[in-house]
């Protein structure tokens, strides 16, 4: 996820309310709406499949910034982001690549955008003998042998993680998404876009579970991303009950981040290590740290660093999908905006999911990563859900009316799923049949035309 710092934060916060502030100022009019993707790939060697070093995707960067169209983004000496116009590329931890697109007002936009970008990063990268996956987990390197990003802000988490969570360096280091950020009008379309992206979890687990492998064997999972969050730190990742609760409101989501341990502050471009004790946002606020207050810059890095599959930064962020191959790569978004932005498919979507996953989410929840669209639901199948998700999608895709110079609406790019809905097989259970023994050369020749960026064209 992109952190760049934003301007107009120095001021100081004092109560709860200067918080719930902030989260509703995030507010805006229904013709202010966009929608922003972001995509994250595994950089490979591709060759062998390996996760490229540090040193080789810095090079990378570093000849991305020759280009003029990007400045570069430096901690210390080292090259670790690239800010362009409207768009940026950011590394996480194990030298995940991540291809922020702008805030457009349609997914046309974001698709040109996107497009516009991946044939410069493409040949960039073949120059070096790399290559992109969009895989939801890196299928062949051990956790030891890919390196940190240089970064001050992952010294202080990676060593956190192994104290929260079995996996929770795997989740740095080997992990790769898709996130989906939608606006919200007002406190009452929040509270039902916030509902359905976290009941929406399952089904993007489901549907779009794309990340069998781990160090080099099946990992018994369909999304082993989703398994591996499952055991990262259970205090800043899942669900957020509470929301659902009668009178959930943005305080609820504010008490629930306050009562989040924080990783850090930052000050003079130094970051200063709260890990050491388990120290929440709400003790920040009402006692410092040493000399240090709490500033609305504190609260916008801590909302930063929650994890659940649906956050507010403080615009509505979903997380739950795999990183996937280029050709299915915006029907995340077109799932979203199309059960988001017309406000009778957003009313009709959330009452399904209401009915057939909020009763049972306890166990529909961890198990839509190992079955899949095959788990059952309250009646039926998550199958048979997501396909009347994506009908009214569709529909609501349709009445919006974003036309590309074709003519086409948004629907397009939800074709990409139609043979999911089809056959109810994820791409993982296709990759998983189409590995089955298979030499180590053969698994990586098949996993970058299964979903290799140079291979396959974003639509």
């Amino acid at each position: 996820m992109t952190t760049f710092s934003k301007p107009g934060l120095d001021q100081p916060v004092f109560q709860r309310s200067d918080l719930v502030a902030y989260i509703a100022a995030g507010a805006r009019p229904k013709e202010r709406w966009g929608i922003g993707a972001e995509s994250e790939r595994l950089v490979i060697d591709r060759e062998t499949g390996e996760a490229a070093d540090f040193g080789r995707i810095e090079r990378l960067l570093e000849t991305m910034e020759e280009s003029h169209a990007w400045n570069g983004v430096r901690e210390g000496d080292r090259l670790i982001a690239l800010q362009g116009q409207a768009s940026s590329i950011t590394l996480e931890p194990g030298g995940q690549l991540e291809l922020s697109g702008e805030l457009c007002g349609d997914l046309h936009c974001c698709v040109a955008d996107f497009v516009l970008y991946q044939d410069a990063l493409n040949d960039a990268a073949a120059r070096q003998g790399l290559a992109f996956l969009g895989l939801g987990v890196q299928p062949f390197t051990p956790i030891d042998q890919i390196d940190w990003v240089p970064k001050a802000r992952y010294g202080i988490m990676g060593p956190y993680m192994k104290r929260t969570g079995d996996l929770g360096q795997a989740m740095m280091k080997q992990s790769a998404g898709l996130q989906v950020n939608v606006d919200f009008s007002d406190e009452v379309d929040w509270r039902a876009k916030i509902r359905l992206a976290l009941l929406l979890s399952p089904v993007f687990y489901g549907l779009f579970a794309n990340s069998p492998f781990r160090e080099g064997k099946p990992s018994g999972f369909l999304s082993t991303r989703g398994e591996i969050w499952s055991r990262t730190d259970p205090d800043r990742t899942g669900l957020i009950p509470a929301l659902f609760a009668e009178n959930a409101d943005y305080g609820t989501y504010v008490d629930y981040a306050l009562h989040v341990p924080m990783y850090f502050i930052e000050r003079d471009g130094r970051f200063i290590d709260l890990t050491r004790q388990r120290f929440t946002f709400g003790q920040f606020l009402q006692e410092g740290f040493g000399s240090h207050r709490a500033t609305l810059a504190d609260w916008d890095l801590h909302l930063s660093t929650l994890f659940p599959e649906a956050r507010l930064r403080p615009q509505i962020e979903l997380r739950s999908a795999d990183s996937l191959p280029p050709t299915m790569t915006m029907a995340v978004a077109a799932l979203v905006k199309g059960l988001m932005y017309d406000p009778f498919i957003l009313e009709k979507s959330l009452h399904l999911l209401q009915q057939q996953v909020l009763p049972q989410i306890d166990r529909i929840y961890p198990q839509s990563w190992r079955k899949g669209l095959a788990t059952p639901v309250v009646r039926g199948t998550l199958l048979d859900v997501v396909r009347e998700l994506v009908d009214m999608a569709q529909n609501g895709l349709a009445s919006q009316g974003a036309l590309n110079p074709a003519g086409e609406d948004e629907g397009i790019y939800l074709k990409a799923v139609d043979s999911l809905l089809t056959e109810g097989k994820t791409l993982a259970e296709e990759l998983l049949e189409r590995s089955h023994q298979k030499s180590r050369e053969q698994q990586v020749a098949l996993m970058l035309e299964h979903c290799g960026f140079e291979f396959n064209a974003i639509m």
